[in-house]
């Protein structure tokens, strides 16, 4: 039956064609369905658990007893503690599993199919041919391909199934990736598109850029030019591993695994296929192939299989555990054997990630700097070839480049921080061509602030608004279009709708030190006499990391403990100024919240975080205690839920002593770190920075500050209790003795002490407490070593 048939039976006993309205309204996604419980189909069916819809997960199904044998052990890997595919381990009953051998009739009741199978277009034809038989009038059909055109997949499709099929294509892992494409073919309705676009927008939490029908959209044909580039690149100019990725990674702004040791991570053989996979579908000319050749010592490597981190065996790294800890090694390219990893950074690398300056990182004689300026230029020239034909706004290909791949910056971003003109210049000297679009910048950028707006430079050589739908709102991109009433190196004061003020760190992983909280004191005062309240947020990769372990580590070293405690009590004055402020304050934290960085979030009056901000306190890993008012507030949250002193004490006791962290909120509120019906959580980032306004401002009127009784602290006997538990612990081989010594400290400030049991103490002698045992705990060699070892390698040292 055509489509305009199906659709007319939903609304009338007539034929007629149903109108655009009855058309928008008719998609509505309650049930979904996923094909492929590979890598992508998994983690698309965990984040529709997550958003609250049910999924069946099919595919093949197995010989004996149980069919369904395959998608069963997927869902198992959704449970994974390292990397989990959903928000709580009770949203697996979320999802249905099956075959398509027994099951296929049940995705009848779908509205949504997404087809994950592996990329071979004879397959993918074959499964639509027997969607469509069973697929019910009004669903939708999507692929996650990433290299297959539209064109193709449905040209042997009839009309009604090519008008409601679309490419949706995710990113791995599709919970945290933000990225979605969109691609459109040329018979999809507008509103299947639209309905697709609203719904993984709100509901899965993406940032959607709506792609053409092209090779490789927009996320895989820049990312994959510019990995293969610098691949080539380092290879070509004989650097070392370490050296290609102590620039092409954050001082370039990319994550810090750079292009061999994302090749590690990623899968170095999965790599090449996905290489060879752009060879296949981009046009002849295109540049992607001057940088696809196969590598003869990764050739060999795949070989040997050395694999990357998959393999056990190493890739162009490897890394195991020594006597004295962790040891990373390096894949030396004429011995094959490996050697010790150089851990050594330029010193102009190190300034371009300080400052972030790019032009820092390609104005040096060094290699290094000729390899970033190599890898920079022809991946930038190559962003903008691909405007017009391939997308006409450059914002789209920032969008897919910053939630895709994780950049700072998108190449057009990149293009005017090394300045427009000088970028062309250097190309013109060295006598390489200009892409049209890049030469018709000249003179100008590719954004600029405008009566308050921010614009970017389209295709016709005008320039147009940056438009985002209603809700969203990037700081990032707003921050640009105002001045800070207050700033310094380490965080800024801005405000925000004409009625609210708004703190951002921006310190390397928002690390916060004395500058950052004089600044947050600062701001507080001004926004209590200035503003009706006050948000806490950046648009970085994370909230913060907790306090500046280097700036602790160098007062230790000096044995400055008086500038130590008095850092702890300016902390905590700050903290306890925030929250008695007269205005509402709302933290909005996103990726990581811990240490010090979580315990300003504890003392704000509410918090609107994202579905996947990482939560805790974890100093008791670096051999210390919370110091920041975050033993206090964790006591006082229990003690709420618990109302007995003495399970309140053991719970915080047993939370902090692990450092425990939560990766969703809705883990957060089991610990009680975030209170379920107050605090809020959303699936979109891009959406936290309005509703925290919005929740600041319902708080408004009436406002009164949070005030705290007092508790009746458990005492010695609680705290020789704990103590007794410890040592047990230790004999029992599941605590070491630091752990036994930090975790005394902690006991001691959850009961008071040598105190009587019942002993009364306000928030400020707890903090009082907390104090003490940081210093206590900061001059023992262990909690140094602990420091130290946390600084250089990254984790935690089990001494």
């Amino acid at each position: 039956m055509p489509a305009a048939g199906r659709c007319a039976i939903l609304f009338s006993n007539t034929t007629r064609r149903p109108s655009f309205c009855e058309r928008f309204f008719m998609y509505e996604i309650k049930q979904a369905a996923v094909i492929g419980a590979g890598t992508m189909g998994l983690g698309i069916a965990g984040q529709l658990a997550n958003a609250g819809v049910p999924v069946l997960l099919l595919d093949r199904a197995t010989e004996g007893e149980d069919r369904n044998a395959i998608a069963r052990r997927a869902l198992q890997r959704l449970l994974d503690v390292q990397q989990p595919g959903l928000l709580h381990p009770d949203y697996v009953e979320r999802i249905t599993i099956g075959n398509i051998e027994d099951d296929f009739a049940r995705l009848g009741s779908a509205d949504w199919i997404a087809e994950a199978v592996v990329e071979r277009l004879a397959i993918k034809r074959q499964l639509y041919r027997q969607i469509d038989a069973v697929r019910k009038p009004g669903s939708m059909v999507t692929s996650n391909t990433s290299t297959i055109p539209i064109s193709l997949l449905v040209e042997e499709m009839p009309p009604a199934f090519r008008q409601e099929f679309a490419i949706t294509h995710f990113f791995n892992p599709v919970r945290f990736m933000r990225l979605l494409e969109l691609v459109r073919g040329e018979d999809t309705l507008p509103e299947v598109i639209t309905c697709l676009e609203r719904f993984c927008e709100q509901r899965l939490g993406k940032g959607i850029v709506v792609c053409r029908d092209t090779p490789g959209f927009l996320g895989n044909r820049v990312g994959v030019f510019a990995i293969q580039m610098a691949l080539h690149s380092a290879f070509r100019m004989g650097l070392t591993p370490e050296q290609a990725d102590a620039v092409f990674g954050r001082p370039m702004g990319i994550p810090k695994t750079g292009v061999f040791g994302l090749y590690d991570l990623i899968g170095i053989d999965l790599m090449a296929d996905v290489a060879q996979s752009l060879v296949g579908i981009l046009p002849p000319g295109d540049a992607f192939h001057e940088v696809s050749a196969e590598i003869p010592a990764m050739k060999r490597m795949i070989e040997d299989g050395l694999l990357g981190n998959k393999s056990g065996k190493g890739g162009f790294y490897r890394q195991f555990e020594g006597a004295a800890g962790p040891v990373r090694q390096t894949l030396d390219f004429q011995s094959f054997q490996y050697r010790d990893h150089d851990r050594a950074v330029p010193e102009f690398a190190t300034r371009a990630e300080q400052t972030g300056d790019l032009a820092l990182l390609v104005s040096s004689d060094e290699p290094a700097s000729r390899f970033a300026w190599e890898v920079l230029s022809r991946t930038l020239c190559y962003a903008a070839s691909l405007v017009p034909e391939v997308n006409e706004s450059l914002v789209a290909i920032d969008d897919a480049m910053k939630l895709g791949y994780n950049w700072l910056r998108g190449p057009f971003e990149m293009i005017d921080a090394l300045g427009v003109e000088l970028f062309i210049q250097r190309l013109e000297d060295e006598g390489r061509d200009v892409p049209a679009f890049l030469q018709s910048a000249r003179g100008r950028s590719f954004y600029r602030v405008e009566a308050g707006r921010l614009r970017y430079l389209d295709a016709n050589g005008g320039y147009q608004d940056v438009r985002r739908a209603p809700g969203i709102r990037r700081f990032s991109e707003e921050r640009l279009t105002r001045e800070p009433l207050l700033r310094n190196a380490m965080a800024s004061f801005y405000a925000v709708d004409n009625e609210l003020g708004l703190v951002e760190w921006h310190s390397k992983a928002n690390t916060l030190d004395q500058e950052s909280m004089s600044l947050l004191a600062e701001a507080v005062a001004h926004a209590s006499a200035h503003f009706r309240g006050l948000v806490i947020h950046n648009d970085a990769a994370h909230f913060s990391c907790g306090v500046n372990l280097a700036a602790v580590q160098s007062l230790i070293e000096r044995e400055d403990f008086d500038g130590l405690h008095d850092f702890l009590a300016d902390f905590q004055a700050t903290v306890m100024a925030m929250r008695d402020a007269p205005i509402p304050v709302v933290s909005a934290p996103v990726g990581l919240a811990l240490g010090g960085g979580f315990e300003v979030v504890l003392h704000a009056d509410k918090m609107i975080c994202h579905a996947n901000s990482v939560t805790g306190l974890v100093e008791s890993l670096v051999g210390v205690v919370p110091g920041g008012g975050g033993v206090k507030e964790m006591l006082y949250r229990y003690l709420e839920r618990e109302r007995d002193p003495v399970r309140a004490a053991w719970q915080t006791f047993m939370q902090i002593g692990y450092g425990k962290t939560a990766s969703s909120p809705l883990l957060a509120a089991e610990m009680a770190m975030f209170r379920d019906g107050f605090d809020e959580f959303l699936m979109n980032r891009d959406r936290m920075l309005g509703r925290a306004c919005e929740a600041v401002l319902a708080m408004v009127d009436g406002y009164t500050p949070i005030r705290r009784e007092t508790i009746a602290m458990p005492g010695r006997t609680v705290w020789r209790e704990m103590s007794d538990w410890l040592e047990k612990a230790h004999t029992k081989g599941h605590l070491t003795a630091h752990d036994v010594t930090t975790g005394t400290q902690i006991a001691m400030i959850v009961t008071g002490g040598d105190v009587d049991q019942g002993a009364v103490m306000s928030e400020l002698d707890i903090m009082a407490l907390e104090r003490r045992a940081f210093i206590t705990l900061a001059q023992t060699p262990e909690t140094r070593a602990r420091i130290g070892h946390m600084l250089e390698f990254g984790s935690p040292l089990r001494n």
